[in-house]
């Protein structure tokens, strides 16, 4: 976090009308104390309404309280959004979350553990074993995607702690063989087990292993002419790439969720670059367009000296919907550009997005 500028309470009738009425984040003190924190698209108009001289109407005046008030320039509502939760977290550790509103978005998680692991569809991640497979824009098609995923496999979809025996009544997914029926022994542990690990599989690596596996064995029946099976793998083909469709743009495992976000600066001719690693966020970085060293060269060099920090979990979930209220929204300044190999990161794309976006802001 860069340093704020600073205005003392004797000199906002001269200072305030001088910030800059733009994108940014202020906290209004009362001695050691903070008194207001908010963020505005127009920092200077706020600032003057909250610390306005006199006391008349009923909307917030703090001038007569104030001793101080910082400020930071951020150029983008991304940025603010940032900068917010930080500032919010620091100074009122108690209530951060309601003054961001923050709303956690869904996710299927796969929960590894039950003996008999099962999937559920939750806003919350938690610390316990599981893969969390998000963030979905709405819970409405985090429970389309978890159910379609489960017609693809035969893990339970019963919501009770099992305790299998031979007379269990079952239910009616048993009977139309889409579930192994764990529940009356049909199947042991390791069996059932089986059967999650592709669940597993599938949640892990977006579907890749299944279809190659379903593609081979396509072509393959298709070359020894059995072409009623090959068509029946065919069909099951397209019911993975439908089912895929229905991802989300953010939506894969949590622990594989890397991406940039690449937002306007307030600094003239540099943009910022925030990267999102395993669903934390790291540490902004400036990036200016004039410089005796390649755009390339210095991305490069940015992406391979990280050492991306973790954290806990909580911290995980709220950066995550931070990440999500801006990416899914109808607002979203910037652009995103999703690392989906480590070992060979969008260089070409992160180039050009940073190209559009100073294009976007400049003049």
């Amino acid at each position: 976090m860069t340093a704020p500028a600073e205005i003392q309470a004797e000199n906002f009738d001269e200072k305030l009308p001088e910030v800059p009425n733009a994108e940014g984040v202020f906290i209004v003190w009362t001695g050691e104390k903070p008194a207001y924190l908010a963020k505005s698209g127009m920092l200077r108009r706020r600032m003057l309404r909250v610390l306005r001289p006199g006391s008349t109407g009923r909307s917030l005046n703090l001038r007569g309280l104030a001793t101080s008030v910082q400020y930071w320039l951020t150029g983008s509502r991304f940025e603010s959004g940032l900068l917010h939760y930080e500032l919010a977290k620091r100074h009122y550790p108690d209530i951060y979350l309601k003054l961001v509103k923050l709303r956690f978005p869904s996710y299927v998680r796969l929960l590894l553990t039950n003996p008999f692991p099962r999937t559920q569809v939750s806003t919350r991640i938690g610390s316990s074993k599981a893969v969390n497979y998000g963030p979905f824009r709405t819970r409405a098609s985090a429970e389309l995607f978890e159910t379609q995923m489960l017609d693809l496999f035969q893990i339970r979809r019963c919501l009770e702690d099992l305790a299998p025996h031979p007379d269990h009544p079952g239910c009616m997914y048993g009977e139309m063989n889409r579930c192994l029926r764990p529940c009356q022994q049909l199947v042991d542990i390791s069996e059932y087990q089986s059967e999650v690990g592709r669940v597993e599989d599938f949640m892990r690596h977006n579907g890749g292993p299944l279809l190659h596996t379903i593609q081979s064995a396509r072509d393959r029946l298709s070359e020894e002419m059995d072409f009623e099976e090959a068509a029946r793998q065919h069909k099951r083909i397209e019911r993975i790439q439908e089912l895929l469709s229905l991802r989300d743009d953010l939506a894969c495992d949590i622990e594989e969720l890397r991406g940039v976000a690449v937002t306007a600066s307030a600094n003239p001719g540099s943009v910022n670059l925030r990267l999102i690693w395993k669903g934390f966020w790291q540490e902004r970085q400036d990036f200016a367009l004039q410089s005796d060293v390649s755009l390339d060269r210095r991305l490069r060099e940015w992406l391979e000296s990280l050492e991306p920090r973790a954290g806990m979990q909580q911290e995980r979930q709220e950066h995550l919907a931070l990440l999500a209220k801006w990416k899914y929204s109808s607002w979203r300044d910037g652009e995103w550009i999703a690392i989906e190999s480590v070992e060979k990161p969008p260089y070409r794309k992160l180039t050009k997005a940073i190209s559009r976006v100073l294009a976007a802001n400049s003049g």
